[in-house]
């Protein structure tokens, strides 16, 4: 048996119960197998799958809060602290009702690969709650925050992890997050990042994940003589991450055909007016179906199918294991040629090997989504020089880490001989930094 199927085998045994990070965990080695089949007597010798798939701390606790009714309540919270190597752990705070332990373990592990390829000194962790803010006042959302980050500030800091915002925690969940934070330690530092601009946020962070995706889509359509122009796309989800990629991918002269949320789905053949879409989902916090209501001639759908839709673009932006096998045939059938992820692990496994064996040019989510991530690196920076860059100056340096990222994840594939292959590419290039670093450290 091969050392990656020894350590998968190791995983599940180890893990029961945790489908998705088995799923992650099988991702990234078959990926790898190619490299560590070439390292096999160092890397075993030096037990470095064991430690690399095994979060160096998990904290779990209790979240009491108080509603509005006066009732106490009282929710899981969890932070994965996974890998350190190359940094302070780095990965958002997720709060929805699915939030368990083995989706954050997914996402941490995932996250030491994205974080790795962005270029920047930080590793990988995941964190959250099955809180869900959605229906709550702003003030039981505070109360929650408050309890939650009361016990999580015994764990955190701005040179050990920084947390940053996910599903279901956005500018408001950030900022009663802060300042807590700030109130029990009594420390004004960049511990947190995607906080207003009034308290050290950063210009473009809003945007960054969305755009860094379309700045990836570009690289991977100039590289096949390629471009957005004219180009239909289809974008899931309709939060900050789908709004900002149908904005770029629009600027560039593509044009967004549908959108999605948790219920079902919009199809206008016009092109999506995301400025009614920004008032229904920032403003109104309202569901996609409305959009039909507003806008002539577009078409609500109850449910999953949106990939049923012609594109040449897809762009999964919403959640995990969104896109299955099913989707991606009919995908394929309908001449889609890019697939481009927006959400961490959007498409089934199964779904990912389909389209790439059928042509499509498929980017997974850890090199395509790092912009997010990247652009909070970026805001710990500014914080940690008391400086604030220009938006020109943030987004600039974003274009720079996407193009880098696409250049090492494009050369990482090239490198063993499996040219156009971006899945191999990324992890490749993500777990070689992540590696080497491990190895100059000693056993830790």
């Amino acid at each position: 048996m091969s050392y990656t199927d020894e350590i998968y085998e190791r995983v599940v045994a180890q893990n029961p119960g945790e489908p998705e990070f088995h799923q992650a965990v099988k991702e990234v080695l078959d990926s790898l197998k190619v490299v560590i089949d070439r390292n096999e007597e160092e890397y075993r010798r030096l037990s470095i799958l064991e430690r690399l798939v095994e979060p160096e701390r998990i904290i779990s606790f209790r979240v009491p809060w108080v509603d509005d009714k006066g009732n106490v309540q009282v929710n899981k919270g969890y932070r994965v602290q996974f890998n350190s190597a190359i940094g302070p752990y780095k990965g958002g705070l997720r709060f929805h009702p699915s939030v368990n332990q083995s989706i954050l373990k997914f996402l941490g592990f995932e996250q030491i690969f994205k974080n790795s390829l962005t270029g920047l000194p930080i590793g990988g962790g995941k964190g959250g709650s099955n809180f869900d803010p959605k229906g709550k006042s702003d003030r039981e959302v505070m109360a929650f925050c408050q309890s939650f980050m009361t016990e999580l500030c015994k764990y955190i800091g701005a040179d050990t992890d920084v947390p940053a915002g996910d599903i279901g925690v956005g500018g408001r969940e950030i900022g009663y997050l802060f300042g807590q934070y700030k109130r029990i330690r009594g420390q004004y530092e960049g511990v947190l990042t995607g906080k207003g601009l009034t308290f050290g946020g950063s210009l473009i962070r809003t945007q960054a994940t969305g755009y860094g995706v379309v700045y990836m889509l570009n690289e991977i359509m100039k590289a096949h003589g390629d471009s957005p122009e004219g180009k239909t796309v289809i974008v899931t989800g309709s939060g900050n991450v789908a709004i900002y990629a149908v904005e770029k991918i629009t600027q560039l002269g593509a044009k967004v055909v549908a959108m999605t949320d948790s219920n079902g789905y919009i199809y206008d053949p016009n092109g999506i007016n995301l400025d009614v879409v920004k008032d229904i989902k920032e403003v109104k916090r309202g569901r996609i179906k409305e959009y039909a209501d507003r806008v002539e001639g577009s078409v609500y759908t109850e449910g999953r199918g949106v990939w049923n839709i012609k594109c040449d673009v897809y762009l999964p932006c919403a959640t995990q294991n969104e896109l299955d096998l099913d989707g991606a045939k009919t995908l394929v059938a309908n001449g889609c040629k890019y697939i481009v992820e927006g959400a961490n692990m959007p498409t089934t496994l199964d779904a990912t090997n389909y389209a790439m064996e059928n042509g499509v040019l498929f980017m997974p989510g850890k090199a395509a989504n790092a912009g997010g991530v990247a652009t909070s690196a970026l805001e710990m920076s500014q914080n940690s020089m008391r400086l604030s860059w220009s938006a020109e100056e943030v987004d600039a340096r974003l274009h720079t880490i996407m193009k880098d990222i696409f250049k090492k994840v494009d050369e990482a594939a090239k490198r063993y001989d499996m040219e156009d292959n971006y899945v191999v590419g990324a992890n490749i290039a993500g777990f070689e930094k992540v590696v080497d670093a491990m190895k100059a450290q000693g056993i830790c």
